[in-house]
């Protein structure tokens, strides 16, 4: 077969302009249509007979431009690569894209899209993702405000989080082929800060679990968790069939986390399992809703008469800081979390660490009062 050569050429319009264009011969194969391409307009112009030192510099310029473009073309053909020709994906919509990813999603990920959607106004091309619009986004979530609440700023943790997830989805989307470059390699990360976790302890659990809610699934669901350590984004899509029997006769769980897409079996235990209700099929919590795990909540919480600001991930944090406190290694921790590494699970060793406890506890500015029946006798025996 032989090779494709690629030529600059040039056509006068009725306008006078001059379009550029690029000639192949033997015409290509547009990798989607089939169709044969014999030229490629490159949208770039020049002055018909140009009359002023600034008209001809202008375009020696786009003709130099021109001519590096179709350098590149045929180094790409030679090389095989041919997404130049598919031009059909630069011009799909980015935003119906990015909603399309939202369906095996977090709550957070709409938020993100809804910010960026903000952002680009309600229209994003493919074509227009590129590393100085995506780091515009970045700055609008530096400067942000809430999406309900427009008197709030957006925290940093958040544009943080937001941010990482943004660049996720442009790596699904260059895995995908929908994008050309992967710009994620050119892109800054939002440094977060570091934030309290709010965790129970074990009395404040069992004043929940005594305590009635007006939602049984969210009661048992978040109990779940504090037994557990599962995501609610776990818990909402665990299934019956997600749940069953271990090698040595108890109960496991068998799920591929939604957060980090990672394979785990983790022990259950009888009082987690009864948790649970009747074995069936489908969901496990068929009533728990992710809008469930907000007022229902917080009044669940203050009927218990707990003052402290607890969300749903705040039992997650639980269960990882019991399980540290009862002594259980921060390794065996990190993968009952599912965590990538054990420097995320340390900030739970930090919590409850009982030698820092101790250090401090050895300096005393006052002395503890002695008893007086002791230095009476001690007065006594200086008496004498």
């Amino acid at each position: 077969m032989k090779a494709t050569k690629v030529f600059l050429r040039q056509r006068k319009l009725n306008s006078g302009k001059i379009t550029l264009y690029l000639d192949y011969y033997p015409p290509l194969r547009d990798p989607v249509t089939q169709d044969r391409v014999f030229r490629d307009y490159l949208g770039i112009y020049l002055v018909d007979n140009p009359k002023f030192a600034i008209e001809k510099e202008a375009n020696k310029e786009k003709l130099r431009q021109a001519n590096a473009i179709r350098s590149e073309r045929e180094l790409a053909i030679i090389r095989g690569q041919f997404d130049f020709l598919d031009k059909h994906k630069q011009k799909m919509d980015f935003l119906a894209y990015f909603r399309k990813k939202l369906e095996s999603k977090d709550q957070k990920w709409i938020r993100v899209y809804d910010h960026f959607k903000n952002y680009c106004h309600g229209k994003c091309l493919m074509s227009d993702i590129t590393v100085p619009f995506c780091e515009g986004f970045r700055e609008y979530l530096l400067k942000a405000k809430h999406l309900k609440n427009e008197s709030m700023d957006l925290s940093q943790n958040s544009a943080a989080g937001y941010w990482s997830t943004f660049r996720g989805c442009l790596k699904i989307a260059y895995h995908e082929k929908m994008l050309k470059e992967n710009v994620n390699d050119f892109l800054e990360s939002i440094s977060g800060t570091s934030s309290r976790r709010e965790y129970l302890t074990l009395e404040e659990v069992r004043q929940l679990a005594n305590t009635p809610c007006d939602v049984p699934d969210l009661k048992n669901a978040s109990l779940f968790s504090c037994l557990t350590g599962l995501r609610i984004s776990d818990i909402l899509a665990l299934d019956w069939s997600n749940i069953v029997k271990a090698q040595d006769g108890g109960w496991c769980i068998r799920i591929r986390t939604e957060k980090t897409d990672t394979e785990a079996t983790l022990p259950l235990t009888d009082e987690a399992y009864k948790l649970c209700g009747k074995r069936s099929t489908g969901p496990v919590f068929k009533n728990l809703k992710r809008y469930n795990t907000h007022a229902p909540l917080k009044e669940w919480v203050e009927a218990a008469g707990i003052t402290k600001h607890i969300t749903f991930h705040c039992f997650r944090h639980t269960f990882a800081t019991l399980q540290v406190n009862e002594g259980t290694d921060i390794y065996t921790v990190s993968h009952l979390l599912t965590h990538a590494n054990v420097g995320t699970t340390q900030i739970y060793a930090d919590i409850v660490d009982k030698s820092m406890r101790d250090a401090v506890e050895r300096i005393k500015i006052k002395d503890e009062a002695k008893p007086k029946g002791k230095n009476k006798k001690t007065d006594e025996t200086k008496d004498k």
